[in-house]
């Protein structure tokens, strides 16, 4: 794995733990900023053929 693909999923997962926290919190205007990064995330994962697994 090249480090553009380790340095994209990386950030995938760590978007997704911050995500998981703001809604825990209830922060609304958190988890909407944590939602359109992680959106952002897996459109350029889409655009470069990285594949991310997504959690059921």
């Amino acid at each position: 794995m090249d480090a553009f693909t380790t340095s994209l999923l990386n950030r995938i997962k760590d978007t997704e733990s911050d995500l998981f926290r703001a809604r825990e919190a209830g922060d609304d205007f958190l988890v909407d900023v944590e939602q359109e990064e992680l959106n952002d995330l897996h459109r350029i994962a889409a655009e470069h053929g990285v594949a991310v697994d997504v959690a059921a």
